[in-house]
């Protein structure tokens, strides 16, 4: 069992508690998804401080079930795009439900996964299903979905933070990840995100947030 230490906290006066959450709210107001992104060079230090910002998210056990694996080299991007595109095309020919099919329509988006190969980075966030234990035998991790879903969230919100730009993209199913990564068997892929700045004429769906009377219930 690990020690304890005290938690550092400032406390702060609610008017400027509420002044940073508005702030918070109208640059995250600003984040958007797009598909268009610039082949200009990113330094590598900025992937480095966003992997950094996610891996401080809350996990199960403190665990941390999660491995960025980040790729720049050209040929291994046109590999996985290659891969990504051969599964996608089946799914948008074969596997796609009509209701999950509607609501793509209007976004526009197809088999085509350019992004992959346009921006410098690729990222892979893999999810660990087991972990070694200290007698040396394998056990499994706990809240590992959630964990990862959460230190995913945090990397986003640090990268739009630095003024880059990504996009969750789930090619599925994505066991070709781990293959062309050669990442262990415990290890599941759950997000593919391009990371870079957006092209000059990128563009976005004219799409409207659900308000917060949409989102949220009060039991006061």
């Amino acid at each position: 069992m690990n020690g304890f230490i005290p938690l550092e906290y400032n406390p702060m006066e609610e008017s400027q508690m509420l002044a940073i959450a508005k702030q918070c709210l109208v640059e995250m107001e600003t984040r958007r998804t797009t598909r268009h992104f610039s082949s200009k060079p990113v330094p590598k230090e900025l992937l480095e401080l966003a992997i950094q910002c996610a891996s401080t998210a809350p996990s199960g056990a403190h665990l941390q079930p999660w491995t960025f694996a980040v790729i720049s080299n050209q040929e291994l991007k046109q590999r996985i795009r290659e891969a990504a595109e051969a599964e996608e095309r089946r799914t948008y020919e074969e596997r796609m439900p009509e209701a999950w099919a509607e609501l793509l329509r209007p976004l526009g988006t197809d088999h085509v996964k350019e992004h992959i190969t346009t921006a410098p980075w690729t990222v892979v966030l893999f999810k660990q299903n087991k972990r070694l234990r200290d007698n040396g035998e394998w056990g499994p991790t706990y809240y590992a979905t959630e964990s990862v879903g959460i230190a995913a969230g945090m990397f986003i919100v640090a990268l739009h933070r630095m003024g880059l730009c990504t996009l969750t993209h789930t090619p599925s199913p994505m066991g070709f990840l781990r293959e062309l990564l050669q990442r262990p068997e415990h290890e599941s892929a759950l997000l593919l995100m391009p990371v870079g700045y957006p092209a000059e004429d990128a563009m976005v769906p004219d799409l409207k947030r659900k308000n917060l009377n949409e989102i949220s219930a009060w039991y006061e």
